[in-house]
């Protein structure tokens, strides 16, 4: 447990019970998953609803606390999770496990807690080491499907896939990913490590969806769809699969292809590796 004169997470309030001296609290992690059509991403904004202040608002009523919850990946408008993960201190003498439950019959539909527990109190969801898998959907047929239009992105030109396989080999290792990503000035390192990129072409029912999966130890912002934009070139044959590993090496945003939309991209799952 950790004691008021210990360290709390940054962005983590227990509000009212945290005035009591001594008061006990827990680190609770949360397991988040939404679709994120309706929401302006994650992080709390002052003139859209996110998916962070839903559970802020709820988790305040339910534990009778002022409760900011604090994210392990701030997704943007219209990217959806089915595995981002959150934390928060709490006094609250309900148990971590339960509030997954208790939580969930406030939250809207597309929003749902997959797992709540207690965690060390030196846990940090955001700077702790992680091993995080996106996947973008590409829907590449003549026609789009109505059933996944929320869910991917629409493309209706030829994809030569085996071309894109061979564009994605040159991202994998640890690399300046300067040409995948939108700039932003608080961010000075932009080397990542990129496990496995992977191209799985759907079959049956799901035949013409393209998954692009990819794992690595951290993304930069826009970084997944950015290389979405720049593979869909390769794939379209505006550019040849050898042209990644010049983009990579000149660590110059224009080089690269569009920003594909956001509404195909999910977050997968984050894998800690280290103890919580």
């Amino acid at each position: 447990m950790l004691i008021m004169t210990g360290k709390a997470l940054n962005g983590c309030a227990a509000g009212k019970n945290m005035t009591e001296p001594n008061k006990p609290l827990k680190r609770v992690k949360l397991i988040v998953a939404y679709d994120g059509t309706n929401y302006c991403g994650w992080q709390v904004q002052p003139n859209g609803v996110s998916v962070a202040g839903v559970l802020n608002h709820h988790l305040s009523e339910l534990l009778d606390e002022d409760i900011s919850v604090l994210g392990a990946s701030r997704t943007d408008a219209g990217v959806h999770a089915r595995g981002n993960v959150a934390a928060f201190d709490t006094a609250a003498r309900m148990s971590a496990d339960r509030i997954s439950y208790a939580l969930n019959t406030r939250l809207p539909e597309d929003i749902r807690i997959q797992d709540s527990r207690e965690v060390s109190t030196d846990f940090h969801p955001r700077f702790a080491k992680t091993r995080k898998t996106y996947e973008y959907r590409i829907c590449n047929r003549p026609f789009p499907d109505p059933c996944s239009r929320l869910y991917s992105l629409f493309y209706h030109w030829d994809l030569d896939v085996g071309k894109m396989r061979q564009a994605a080999s040159y991202l994998v290792g640890t690399h300046d990913f300067t040409s995948f990503c939108t700039s932003k000035p608080d961010v000075k390192n932009r080397v990542r490590t990129i496990y496995s990129l992977d191209l799985i072409e759907g079959q049956g029912e799901d035949a013409g969806m393209i998954t692009v999966r990819i794992c690595g130890n951290g993304f930069l912002y826009n970084m997944v769809r950015i290389i979405v934009g720049t593979l869909l070139k390769v794939g379209s044959r505006m550019m040849e699969p050898e042209e990644m590993a010049v983009i990579l090496v000149a660590k110059d945003r224009s080089l690269a292809g569009d920003t594909a939309q956001a509404h195909g991209l999910t977050l997968m799952r984050i894998e800690y590796l280290q103890d919580e």
